[in-house]
């Protein structure tokens, strides 16, 4: 009874139930509505698109989102999928929405969005999950994060290093001695690095380009399977994971002066495994809509938004100059302001 009464109150205080997208971090001009709207987990990438002021192929029917500012678009976004839970629990004052349909998502087009719109530009693109070792770098990313450990045997070095989260976190029941253990406490270590990194490399806020960090870890997972969601080393590492997530989000809003987004998606499972073919961010595609099969072009592009702003304001600096022109034509006095009539005059007077 107490251990169901446990969860239940844990589920109640992350304030959604099963699956959730939560906001650790965002500017004021992204404004995320308060609400229990679901969204689809392969609407993520089209979300991310939205609040980094990208254009998208389909319109996002997602009432969580409200229109932002056309002049401001966030410095970063960085997006941690957490597997092996539910639901974290955060502070109620941040806004979480339920997740359905949890099918495995990459931001890779969001990655490809960024490349081609700011190529001329240096943008940090960093997509890692530790677990399987799968790691994808642009941009100033090479250079940032060049001595980011990435592989798991990299990581195990960095733990037995000083200023580990081995020393500094307490931990508890969880074990160095354990592979699913050290899996996690690996998965933490990569968030206090990529932290210190960020912390050395405060110029990047100052770039043009925006940055994306996207960022899987599996670590609670293998604690669930290993010890199950009952035991105190999920609890345990439960509150490491939550705790370090806060951080990462606190030192991100920090290093961009508040001008970034952090989510966190947590799935319990995925319902369908994650495969990811081989792909070039240089390769362009040939057909323009994919889902349709008569190439049929998509009703906007890209630059539609770019193109809407120029007509417009275009249009109004010209519609107020015609007003303000013929309201001076209108009020001219031809014998003073007119250089025609002053010379006729003049004329007149000495005939």
């Amino acid at each position: 009874t107490s251990i169901l009464l446990h969860c239940s109150l844990f589920y109640f205080s992350s304030g959604v139930l099963g699956d959730s997208l939560t906001v650790l971090r965002s500017p004021q001009y992204v404004i995320f509505r308060d609400g229990q709207w679901p969204i689809s987990g392969e609407k993520i990438p089209d979300l991310v698109a939205l609040t980094m002021g990208f254009s998208i192929h389909e319109d996002l029917d997602w009432p969580g989102l409200a229109a932002g500012s056309l002049f401001q678009r966030p410095r970063a976004n960085a997006l941690i999928v957490v597997r092996g839970l539910d639901s974290l629990d955060f502070p109620k004052n941040i806004s979480s929405y339920p997740l359905e349909n949890p099918v495995p998502f990459t931001l890779d087009s969001v990655a490809n969005t960024v490349h081609t719109l700011f190529a001329d530009s240096t943008p940090v693109v960093l997509q890692l999950a530790p677990s399987e070792e799968r790691l994808y770098m642009m941009g100033m990313a090479n250079t940032v994060f060049e001595d980011l450990p990435v592989t798991l045997q990299q990581i195990r070095g960095r733990l037995s290093q000083d200023g580990s989260v081995l020393t500094s976190l307490p931990l508890v029941s969880l074990s160095r001695n354990n592979e699913a253990d050290l899996l996690f406490l690996s998965e933490v270590q990569v968030l206090y690095d990529i932290s210190t990194l960020l912390q050395k490399h405060k110029h990047l806020a100052k770039d043009p380009a925006p940055d994306l960090y996207s960022l899987e870890l599996a670590g609670l997972e293998e604690i669930a399977r290993r010890y199950g969601t009952d035991s105190p080393q999920f609890t345990d590492a439960t509150r490491i994971l939550t705790s370090a997530l806060q951080k990462f989000a606190d030192d991100v809003a920090n290093v961009y002066a508040n001008n970034a987004v952090v989510e966190v998606v947590t799935v319990k499972t995925f319902e369908a495994p994650l495969t990811r073919k081989s792909r070039s961010i240089l390769e362009s595609k040939q057909i323009s809509n994919p889902g349709s099969p008569y190439n049929l072009a998509y009703k906007y592009d890209y630059d539609y938004a770019v193109v809407f702003n120029i007509v417009l304001w275009l249009m109004i600096v010209l519609a107020l100059s015609v007003i303000v022109i013929s309201y001076n034509l209108w009020n001219m006095d031809p014998g003073y302001d007119s250089i025609i009539y002053r010379m006729t005059n003049q004329k007149i007077r000495m005939d």
